[in-house]
């Protein structure tokens, strides 16, 4: 299925390959119905692959996935292929089930319908929040290195947090006329201006903490047992995993997921592997964050540390196996093995 904002196209192949049919239907609680009822009238629906499972195909994802069909995720064709072949949507559909049906989509997609969906957008709001402060933060400093040297004066040594107190209670004068006075004025209201910006961006940051802290204690405690992980990095990882941990085949496949699994990069009688560049890269820094923290205050971490650096490892290979161990751990947190 190839989704967009308003539409989905799609296409249905046999277990064998065969064209069945095509079609399109608007991207709608109703379409995503009658997309279903269409494709259950050519014959049984048991799997189907996607297109941007988080973004334009995230509502009939969770549609499918309600309705007990497989769903896959499914990355854009290659751009080579596009340039030769075009990209009219029912081939990008048709490309979508035959690597389904190839075997080369295996990415089971999230089931985005959880605690954890709820985290997600806690944490894309925070996100947003922290960013908007920094952003008034350096507006504000910016704005006093051009202010009038007695409002500088006033307001030099303080610290950020004083400073943005200071501020948020500015007196405002009303003046609109000329001259400098007035320029001093403006200077005043915008650095008040700024300043409450900031203090009601942290209210909503905190508030938001809040809410995410909450989550982890209620759905996943565990992961805040071990040393080194709070709640915003339980809170990422979690998001990488989905509210369908049961997706990844192992703890291997979430170390890759991550992008902490090594890579063989041997060529000839050199054998060699590298570190890995891919994965969630937003993964890759809580679990980075956990490993550094461990280093300064886990005497067990600091105890291989040091006996990795007798061996003659560097500190860059010690802290991608420490990161490779703790994306074992955090799996086996989250999703027990059977036995």
């Amino acid at each position: 299925m190839d989704t967009h904002w308003d539409v989905h196209a799609v296409a249905v192949v046999s277990s064998l390959g065969e064209m069945i049919g095509t079609g399109s239907f608007p991207a709608t609680a109703v379409g995503y119905r009658e997309l279903l009822t269409w494709a259950r009238g050519l014959g049984t629906v048991r799997r189907a692959g996607l297109e941007g499972t988080g973004s334009y195909g995230a509502g009939l994802c969770r549609y499918l996935l309600a309705q007990q069909v497989e769903v896959f995720e499914v990355n854009r064709p290659d751009r080579s292929e596009r340039r030769r072949r075009g990209k009219p949507d029912a081939a990008d559909a048709q490309n979508a089930v035959r690597a389904v049906l190839s075997g080369r989509a295996r990415a089971r997609a999230k089931a985005g319908d959880g605690p954890v969906q709820i985290a997600r957008m806690f944490k894309l709001a925070k996100d947003s929040a922290v960013k908007a402060r920094s952003q008034a933060i350096n507006q504000l400093k910016a704005v006093l290195v051009t202010a009038d040297p007695v409002l500088r004066e006033e307001l030099a040594g303080l610290n950020t947090p004083a400073l943005i107190r200071t501020c948020a209670r500015l007196a405002d004068n009303d003046e609109d006329g000329g001259g400098g006075d007035a320029v001093l004025q403006a200077t005043r209201i915008t650095l008040r201006l700024l300043a409450r910006r900031v203090e009601q961006l942290t209210g909503q940051i905190q508030d938001l903490e809040r809410h995410l802290a909450r989550l982890v204690e209620r759905h996943a405690p565990q992961l805040l047992a071990p040393v080194g992980i709070g709640p915003d990095t339980a809170v990422t990882l979690l998001i990488t995993m989905g509210d369908n941990p049961e997706r990844l085949g192992g703890e291997a496949s979430f170390a890759a997921l991550c992008g902490v699994s090594p890579v063989e990069h041997s060529s000839g009688s050199r054998h060699y592997r590298r570190l890995n560049r891919g994965g969630d890269r937003q993964a890759n820094a809580a679990l980075h964050r956990i490993v550094q923290t461990r280093l300064r205050f886990d005497p067990r971490t600091r105890d291989y540390y040091e006996r990795r650096t007798k061996e003659g490892k560097t500190r860059r290979e010690i802290v991608r196996c420490l990161k490779r161990y703790v994306a074992r751990e955090v799996f086996n947190l989250v999703r027990p093995s059977p036995s």
